[in-house]
């Protein structure tokens, strides 16, 4: 009896181990990238990178031994574990080489920034960032890569089938998961995966022809795709403060990471108008180009001249919107309304289906209509109204995902920011801490974790706390939740 339980406990947790063991193949075999560099540079990190390399690697070959013959075929309660357990075991993984690679960095501080990077937050508690190995600065490019290709599959093929957070307002033929890895997401993976390289190598070469030493055009190239945030340099973008077109060029390079992914496909098919067309595209837009008009304006009233007001605006704003997290200037310093202003922007997001975080413009969307429809509920009470989205009526399940995620969202920023304050971080590194790290955003408010700050001399603990604040943000809040909850594991 006893072995006939373990037997079935064994086969419902082989094939999530399955997949978990390619998905770290595929980390190990770019964690070889920067070691043939540091090899080629002769530099002491490449032992590091090579034992890191190794670990993973033996990893992959004792769960692939151990489920040789077990056939993948997921339930959805399996594939809850699975999105989970990939995002914390890769970021775990991750961290190996700055664990050995980087004498500077404890334990903690190395998972804090692999968390960071896979993420794609972009918090750093890394100093003298110029003085890292070309293999560390490219593995912190990688890792947000990564992560940016991983979110945008996530958001697409696997959100909108577990119905996390209104995803599935999203649901299309390649959401269709049917108890099977991927049956029918093969074909737009591979097409969303050659759009992301596409874009990373046009990147590449616009910063390399914008004046970027190689390096750092394929870092940014990366992180500005993946709206992440990592820089060569501790002063960020504002390294390139004095080459504008670099600024402009990062600003186009992170807002086209921020766009749905899947409409770039249908772009590329033949469907000409998909992006305009579509109303998360026009939300984003609207919304940054309000903003950064009302914050340019402010800027030139306070004396700066208009050309260079309007490019660190449109910058900086696309950065925190995006969730990118880059800074060309401290914008703390431009005035107390400017900073009320970026701290509401830490809360948006980009779209659905992109590289960015936050809440999501769609939300905020989708709000506005449920609102709208209530309001006239209250002058019609006998009226019958619907409400629709892109095309799509807005049903009771997408409507309880987006109230029950915005909730939790919010619930979870509070948590996490009265968890920061009881470790003694005063108020505003406190909330602004916790309300970056679950909006993937990357730098908060103050003088300690403010643009021009560090994530570093916060104790152990709020390091800790912020990692499960950034994988909570990253997995849409309510897919970590359901693993919390008795129901999910009475099966």
């Amino acid at each position: 009896m006893r072995e006939s339980v373990l037997r079935e406990q064994w086969l419902n947790w082989a094939p999530i181990l399955k997949v978990l063991s390619v998905l770290w193949l595929v980390l190990a075999v770019f964690m070889m990238v920067p070691w043939l560099v540091l090899v080629i540079e002769e530099e002491p990190d490449a032992r590091a990178f090579a034992l890191s390399t190794g670990i993973v690697l033996a990893s992959v070959a004792i769960s692939l031994l151990a489920t040789l013959r077990i056939t993948v075929s997921l339930k959805p309660w399996q594939m809850f574990l699975v999105t989970t357990l990939s995002w914390v075991s890769i970021s775990t993984f991750a961290s190996l080489p700055l664990v050995l690679g980087a004498p500077q960095l404890t334990f903690t501080n190395a998972v804090f920034e692999s968390v960071s990077a896979i993420t794609t937050t972009g918090s750093t508690v890394l100093s003298r960032i110029d003085q890292l190995s070309d293999g560390l600065k490219l593995w912190r490019g990688i890792m947000q890569w990564l992560g940016g290709i991983g979110i945008i599959v996530m958001g697409i093929a696997i959100l909108p089938f577990l119905k996390v957070g209104g995803m599935r307002l999203f649901h299309t033929e390649s959401s269709d998961w049917s108890d099977k890895v991927m049956p029918k997401t093969g074909g737009i993976a591979k097409a969303t995966l050659g759009i992301y390289c596409g874009f990373t190598l046009t990147a590449m070469l616009a910063y390399w022809l914008g004046g970027m030493a190689p390096l750092d055009a394929v870092v940014h190239a990366m992180t500005s795709l993946a709206t992440g945030g990592f820089a060569n340099s501790d002063a960020s973008f504002g390294a390139y403060a004095e080459q504008p077109h670099l600024l402009w060029l990062g600003s186009l390079f992170m807002l086209m990471g921020a766009l749905p992914f899947v409409l770039y496909i249908r772009v590329l098919r033949g469907a000409r108008m998909a992006l305009w067309r579509d109303q998360q595209v026009h939300g984003l837009l609207i919304l940054l180009a309000t903003v950064c008009l009302l914050l340019t304006l402010w800027r030139m009233w306070l004396g700066t001249p208009p050309f260079e007001a309007l490019t660190h605006v449109v910058f900086n704003v696309i950065s925190v919107v995006t969730t990118t997290g880059y800074a060309s200037d401290d914008y703390t310093l431009w005035g107390p309304m400017a900073t009320v202003a970026f701290f509401y922007l830490t809360f948006v997001g980009g779209c659905s289906g992109s590289t960015a975080g936050g809440m999501k413009i769609f939300r905020f969307q989708v709000a506005m209509l449920l609102l709208v429809s209530q309001l006239r509920f209250l002058n019609h009470s006998s009226g019958v109204f619907v409400s629709r989205y892109n095309g799509q009526t807005l049903t009771d399940e997408i409507t309880r995902g987006v109230v029950a995620f915005s909730f939790f969202f919010f619930l979870t920023i509070a948590g996490l920011a009265l968890g920061l304050s009881l470790m003694g971080l005063d108020f505003i590194t406190a909330l602004s801490g916790a309300a970056t790290a679950v909006a993937n955003v990357g730098p908060g408010l103050g003088d300690i974790i403010g643009p021009s700050g560090n994530f570093i001399p916060l104790p152990d603990a709020a390091k800790w706390l912020l990692c499960v604040g950034m994988l909570m943000g990253r997995l849409e809040i309510l897919t970590v939740l359901v693993l919390l909850t008795p129901m999910f594991w009475r099966r």
